[in-house]
């Protein structure tokens, strides 16, 4: 496939996705609990289209939610990675933990599962750290994004306003980057399978 076309021409996510969080309780993304920064607070939030790959007759797609902050000048970090599956669960279960006031556990990947390929990474403890399970916790103001740890503890990733001029933005911004992430994945699809077909053979001159 080196010879295909870049799909991502016009899928630039990040000038379309971000939500500024200035105007929001004050949030922050915790490095992992044996760090020596502080936790990064956080400014605006985005996602970005970050690679788009065919393999093994397959399409798929993967993307990032970065955060920007002062403290970084506002370069992007990536806190959380995934693929195609992963957004419009993840939206409900932000949308269900902010309304009911009760933790989500959002099960990403079973402990028996062995594949090798990853749906959910999060590059906050370390450089895409594979993700099994997902825990919203709803405080009075904001949520908490946690993931379970490798003895049964909980470690918080980052936090998100539980406001409902964020809710809705979050929701407008899901809604249309996956909109955009599912067209770009329909057309790797139909550009793979335009070039598995054989070439036409050469016809004689006549």
């Amino acid at each position: 496939m080196s010879d295909m076309p870049n799909v991502l021409v016009d899928r630039n996510l990040e000038t379309t996705t971000t939500i500024s969080l200035r105007r929001e309780p004050a949030c922050f993304a915790f490095l992992c609990s044996q760090a020596a920064s502080a936790p990064l607070p956080i400014d605006s939030i985005n996602l970005d289209l970050a690679s788009v790959d065919y393999y093994g007759g397959r399409a798929s797609i993967w993307t990032t939610l970065e955060i920007r902050s002062a403290a970084t000048s506002d370069e992007p970090t990536a806190v959380l990675g995934f693929d195609e599956s992963f957004l419009r669960p993840f939206t409900r279960a932000v949308i269900e933990a902010s309304t009911t006031r009760a933790a989500y556990r959002m099960l990403i990947r079973p402990a028996s599962d062995e594949s090798p390929r990853y749906r959910v990474v999060e590059y906050v403890s370390g450089p895409g750290v594979p993700l099994q399970e997902l825990l919203i916790s709803p405080q009075d103001q904001v949520l908490l994004i946690a993931m379970s740890g490798s003895e049964g503890g909980e470690e918080t990733l980052f936090q998100l306003p539980r406001s409902d001029s964020f809710l809705r933005a979050f929701v407008k911004m899901t809604h249309q980057a996956d909109q955009v992430l599912r067209t770009t994945l329909a057309e790797s699809e139909r550009l793979a399978r335009r070039r598995e077909l054989p070439a036409p053979e050469d016809k004689p001159a006549t």
